[in-house]
């Protein structure tokens, strides 16, 4: 499972014009869920994910987490992260989980960090259009194969 991570100060997701979910200062989550993937990557990446310290203390070190001060997550399924682009120009998308398993493992992973943080989600399988204001800029690109070493 695969999360690309940034830090915000206001975000939303829309489709077919209407918000669907809207975020104040927190997260936005790109998620990817890749074949083969089980509960413990969603679990792993979710226990990361609410004690990363991507946000600054009073004096402007990062040192705190997103549960730490009271924020929200925007968590937005992106089977395109688990593309492959080593041949042609095309990507190839045969490393993504199929759909009913991504999505299972998606609400099962927003489920878990849901227990610690606010977590907003995107729709799943929708043609999304996100707004997000970024903070820092802070990106990360968190796997959950990497957590499992």
């Amino acid at each position: 499972m695969i999360a690309v991570l940034q830090r915000a100060s206001s975000s939303e997701v829309k489709v077919d014009g209407v918000t669907e979910a809207s975020c104040g200062y927190g997260l936005v989550l790109l998620i990817g869920v890749a074949s083969g993937d089980a509960e413990i990557d969603a679990e792993l990446l979710a226990n990361k994910i609410s004690k990363l310290r991507v946000f600054c203390d009073e004096t402007g070190k990062m040192n705190l987490s997103v549960k730490d001060i009271g924020g929200e997550v925007l968590a937005v399924p992106n089977f395109t992260l688990l593309g492959s682009y080593k041949k042609g120009n095309r990507p190839d998308y045969t490393p993504a989980a199929p759909p009913d398993e991504a999505r299972r493992l998606f609400e099962y992973f927003c489920g878990f960090l849901a227990r610690t943080v606010s977590v907003k989600r995107g729709v799943f399988g929708a043609d999304m259009k996100l707004n997000v204001r970024l903070d820092g800029p802070v990106t990360l690109c968190l796997d959950s194969k990497t957590l499992k070493k």
